[in-house]
């Protein structure tokens, strides 16, 4: 009898130590998957953001307020005007020469259509291009030929793509029944020169 206790006393306390192994073993392995999904978790999180700061980045906002994007609407015209006018000035030829005689009569069009609006509102619209566009022309001047021509076409993409996308923010924020006719009548001129440039844009043809 005192062999036998003793004996069974120790294969007690091994199953014991043995149970409290396994034990820790399953908590640790626990820990570790919870450990790999938070980790994967914010690995994920951390591939989405910048998806969607990009997607911010790209939206276009209304204006805050009407006069805001009357104004806004002005200054786009006089871009579009102006650097017409100097690529002209500077001899362009073509299709580069055709649209910016067309840049000149469809924005001094809209530009009238605006400035009429403007007056029964008591808005000053400006009457000159925006400071980022006055450089642009100070670059453009620099140039020549087909260089020139190239530029004046990319920027008149950018330009009437930004132009649409403020026109079609703003009129979904607007109530003004005169600003939303001004906008449904013009924006359909402003998305076909755009077409019109990105298909001379990018097949090259001037």
């Amino acid at each position: 009898m005192k062999t036998i206790f003793p004996s069974l006393l120790c294969a007690g306390v091994l199953l014991f130590a043995t149970s409290c192994g396994n034990d820790t073993t399953s908590n640790n392995e626990t820990a570790t998957t919870a450990t790999d999904s938070v980790a994967t978790e914010n690995t994920m999180e951390s591939a989405d953001a910048p998806a969607m700061n990009m997607a911010s980045d790209t939206a276009t906002a209304p204006h805050a307020t009407d006069e805001e994007f009357m104004k806004s609407a002005a200054h786009s015209d006089q871009n579009e005007i102006q650097l017409s006018k100097l690529v002209l000035e500077k001899g362009v030829t073509g299709m580069a020469k055709d649209h910016a005689n067309q840049m000149v009569t469809d924005h001094t069009k809209s530009t009238a259509d605006l400035k009429a609006i403007a007056q029964k509102k008591n808005v000053t619209l400006p009457t000159d291009m925006d400071a980022a566009h006055k450089a642009i022309a100070t670059t453009m001047q620099k140039l020549s030929g087909k260089d020139l021509e190239t530029q004046y076409m990319q920027q008149m993409v950018l330009d009437h793509q930004k132009t649409l996308n403020t026109m079609q923010a703003h009129d979904k924020m607007t109530q003004d029944a005169d600003l939303k006719a001004f906008i449904a009548k013009t924006a359909p001129v402003v998305q076909n020169h755009l077409t019109m440039f990105k298909q001379h844009a990018d097949t090259g043809a001037m």
